[in-house]
């Protein structure tokens, strides 16, 4: 049943991006929350603002608050879209682990974005949900950055962290992406209220754009 609200949810945006579903339908998405000490409650301003600009943008009609949901929850299977974040520790469990990859076997998508300092600890916890995975590093041709938006050099810088280019990675399941990394580039900064941050309006547009290709992709995988 679990896997079914999942068919369901993809369902929904795909006919809302035709302009075919009522007006009362929507899907929803979540913030991922997680063990370690780490701050997964970071950015918070970023996920309303995303999907303020995909309903806007793309025409979807993702619901306006986004739910907080565990990794390790039966809830997650609720959700098509989950986006993690943080600066520091990330600890999953061996129950968190066997969830989140039962979730992503049974089609949903686990969107990190490195808030700055997540890097070793979520390589080495999702070496744990696929032990036999590798990150693979997308090219600048991958159709995510080449959706309504064109990135034709690939993932965006937003934010100066160690002077290192932005890079995205990627776990494949049956040739399906489940699993997006997204380094070096700080989207969710982007993403958030602009007195946040204080970013440039053309650079928390570009971090926008890239995150409603992120959206459009999955939800068309």
């Amino acid at each position: 049943m679990r896997h079914i609200v999942i068919i369901s949810s993809y369902l929904i945006l795909l006919l809302t991006a035709s302009g075919l579903t009522a007006q009362n339908t929507s899907v929803k998405i979540a913030l991922a929350k997680y063990g370690g000490g780490g701050d997964w409650y970071s950015d918070p301003t970023a996920l309303p603002n995303l999907i303020r600009f995909c309903n806007q943008e793309l025409r979807a009609n993702i619901h306006p608050e986004p739910a907080t949901v565990d990794v390790g929850s039966q809830e997650i299977f609720n959700y098509p879209f989950v986006h993690l974040t943080g600066h520091g520790n990330v600890v999953f469990s061996d129950s968190d682990a066997r969830n989140l990859r039962r979730y992503l076997e049974a089609g949903g998508f686990l969107h990190v974005d490195d808030n700055y300092g997540i890097d070793p600890y979520i390589r080495r916890e999702m070496r744990k949900v696929f032990p036999e995975k590798d990150f693979i590093e997308l090219p600048a041709s991958y159709p995510i950055f080449n959706q309504k938006f064109h990135f034709p050099d690939g993932l965006p810088k937003i934010h100066e962290h160690d002077n290192k280019p932005p890079q995205a990675f990627g776990i494949f399941l049956n040739d399906r992406l489940v699993f997006l990394y997204t380094y070096e580039t700080d989207l969710g900064d982007g993403w958030e209220d602009p007195e946040v941050h204080n970013n440039p309006p053309d650079v928390r547009l570009k971090a926008l754009q890239m995150g409603a290709n992120i959206i459009s992709y999955v939800f068309q995988q």
